[in-house]
């Protein structure tokens, strides 16, 4: 029997922005909410304990990758993702369609041939040949017992004509069709809106993707090239059709200056690669700015990297040691900039749910934005 349902608890009388909670198996998720990426089905450098430490409800792991390495009946066999990682928290996996698309890019992969019947390839790990469906990739995504589905879909590449982006949203409302079918009713699914920067297109896989009665819609298709001001168009466009009642999933982005703009439209959770990224090569957020950290100017620095900050790291080390750690290459210096940049994000959708409860949500948003750097 499914455990998921989603309660708005509050709404902003000036914006879309909206508090609420979804509720699975595995725990809550207070909304708006920042989802780390954890693409082996890790954080990277971080363990569950210090995942859950910085503030992280739930987060998203690829199906992709998981089916390429280490193998979905591998992850099935050791008791589903959550035991496999050893995360009680809710994980939200998607339909491995993105990946397939984008890493046909590199040098080891290759896309074979779309079809109706879904898109043939090869791993970017080995080469290796492999065919993913929607009914294959509702099987994959239930065997990793992850709590909320995300529908197959074909990632719409940015810069495509009105025709080829009107073909693949037709391709992705069949899929999503055969994906509600070939699911099991016991994990959450949520649709993908598609359409890439056209509005009618947008507005209408909107509408055709909330039919389906799905427990959550996905919006796909954006942060793949397209310009911040396309993206908020795209955001105006289909979250003034979404049905209120129902969960809003951003795909693919979380940039800082992109938070704002997403909750303004609505959306209650979102999942991005940034955050972790940046640390790792050695941006921190610090105040309403991105510093480098390995710049000489911080070598001999005894200030924290956030003042303000009130992760491990920062009550811990000082910029001038993290500085140290970059520029000798240990290992130390990804986790500590990882866990930093993760409680950063968490604190400021913090900020955000407590200003949309006291009806200053735009204010927040305008003066913290009108200082960023």
């Amino acid at each position: 029997m499914k455990s998921f349902s989603f309660q708005i608890l509050y709404k902003s009388r000036s914006s879309r922005a909206r508090l609420g909670v979804i509720r699975t198996a595995h725990g809550e998720i207070q909304t708006p909410a920042f989802i780390p990426v954890g693409t082996q089905a890790t954080v990277k450098s971080l363990t569950p304990e210090e995942i859950r430490m910085v503030g992280t409800q739930m987060f998203f792991v690829n199906t992709y990758h998981m089916a390429m390495r280490p193998g979905i009946e591998i992850v099935q066999a050791l008791g589903g993702l959550h035991t496999f990682m050893s995360w009680d928290g809710p994980i939200i996996t998607d339909s491995g369609g993105f990946q397939v698309f984008s890493l046909a890019k590199d040098e080891h992969a290759t896309l074979v041939k779309i079809t109706e019947e879904g898109v043939a390839f090869r791993s970017h790990w080995d080469g290796s040949y492999h065919m993913f469906t929607p009914e294959c990739s509702m099987a994959y995504q239930q065997a990793l017992v992850s709590d909320i589905h995300i529908a197959f879909d074909d990632c719409t590449p940015y810069g495509v004509s009105h025709d080829d982006a009107r073909k693949s949203m037709e391709r992705t409302h069949r899929w999503a069709i055969r994906s509600k079918e070939a699911h099991n009713g016991d994990f959450a699914l949520y649709g993908s809106v598609q359409g890439s920067v056209f509005e009618d297109l947008r507005k209408e896989s909107a509408k055709f993707i909330a039919s389906l009665d799905t427990d959550g819609i996905a919006i796909g298709g954006m942060a793949v090239g397209e310009s911040k001001e396309e993206m908020k168009q795209v955001l105006d466009w289909v979250c003034s059709i979404l049905p209120e009642e129902k969960p809003r999933h951003a795909l693919g982005i979380g940039e800082l200056d992109d938070v704002f703009v997403l909750i303004d439209h609505g959306i209650d959770t979102f999942d991005c690669v940034q955050p972790t990224r940046l640390a790792r090569v050695g941006y921190v957020y610090s105040g309403k700015q991105t510093i480098d950290i390995q710049k000489s100017l911080y070598a001999r620095d005894p200030n924290p990297i956030d003042p303000a900050c009130d992760c491990y790291t920062c009550k811990t080390f000082s910029r001038a040691y993290i500085h140290h750690l970059f520029r000798v290459r240990e290992l130390l210096a990804y986790r500590l900039a990882t866990i930093h940049n993760l409680r950063f994000m968490h604190r400021l959708i913090e900020h955000v749910r407590t200003a949309i409860q006291q009806d200053s949500f735009e204010e927040f948003a305008h003066k913290w934005m009108q200082d960023y750097i």
